[in-house]
């Protein structure tokens, strides 16, 4: 199983536009061979001395069956769609994709 944690810097007030885009774009993407999870997050406050809080973060948590499964998914046309829909919105972004040992 391949795992991904995609972390979103959106601009200034833009949150709330980059989650409406994105959720949208669900259904499509868990209806994608291999797909078994795909979820948007935002930082939830707590006393963690170790956390630090942005909240023009947006952290996808995603779970796939293999890393063919995910290479696919990156060219599909929603994917297409959904990155010119949030080009603008977006100011940088940080992958992690990770396999279980």
């Amino acid at each position: 199983m391949i795992n991904v944690i995609a972390s979103i810097q959106i601009k200034e007030g833009q949150v709330s536009n980059f989650i409406e885009i994105f959720k949208k774009n669900i259904p499509k993407v868990l209806e994608e061979k291999g797909c078994i999870e795909y979820v948007p997050t935002v930082d939830v406050a707590t006393a963690l001395p170790p956390q630090e809080l942005n909240p023009n973060v947006v952290t996808i948590i995603e779970k796939w069956n293999s890393l063919e499964d995910l290479m696919a998914h990156l060219s599909t046309p929603h994917m297409r769609e959904y990155g010119k829909k949030t080009k603008t919105l977006v100011e940088k972004m940080s992958i992690k994709v990770l396999e279980e040992v």
